[in-house]
C-alpha cells in the first residue's frame, strides 16, 4: 500500500465504556502485557511482533448484540482465540469477567462476551 509505514504496526482499535479495564480484561485473556494505559485509552501488543489491540473509551457506548436482532446495535467485528482446553478457557475467561452467549453455533466454540459486550470466541485449535 502507498504510503504504508516501514513499521509495519497494525492493530484494532475497540470502543469500550472503560478502556484501561478492557485491555486489562484482554491481556489476561491473551496473555499479552498492557503496552500503554492513560484514562480514555490503552494498548496491548503481542510481544515481539508489531500487533496490538488498542481500546479506546467511549462516551455513550452500546453494546453490540449476539445473535442478530434487528435493530440493535451491530456486531463488527470479534476477535478468535485459539485455545487447547475449551473448558478452562471459558472458565477463566468467565472468571476475568466474560459472560457466555446465550447462543451457540458450534461444538468447538464458545461464544463469549467481554465485559463491555463485544462478542468473541474461543475456539478448540487442536
Amino acid at each position: 500500500m502507498a504510503g504504508i509505514a516501514k513499521s509495519g504496526w497494525w492493530g484494532v482499535v475497540l470502543d469500550a465504556p472503560d478502556a484501561p479495564a478492557l485491555a486489562r480484561f484482554y491481556a489476561h485473556i491473551l496473555g499479552w502485557p498492557v503496552a500503554s494505559e492513560e484514562p480514555g485509552w490503552a494498548t496491548i501488543t503481542q510481544p515481539e511482533t508489531t500487533s496490538y489491540i488498542a481500546f479506546a473509551s467511549a462516551e455513550g457506548y452500546v453494546p453490540p448484540v449476539w445473535p442478530r436482532e434487528e435493530g440493535a446495535q451491530q456486531m463488527m467485528m470479534h476477535l478468535d482465540i485459539g485455545v487447547s482446553d475449551l473448558e478452562a478457557a471459558v472458565a477463566d475467561a468467565v472468571e476475568h469477567g466474560a459472560s457466555i452467549a446465550s447462543y451457540q453455533p458450534q461444538e468447538t466454540v464458545r461464544v463469549m462476551l467481554d465485559p463491555a459486550g463485544h462478542p468473541f470466541c474461543l475456539y478448540l485449535d487442536v
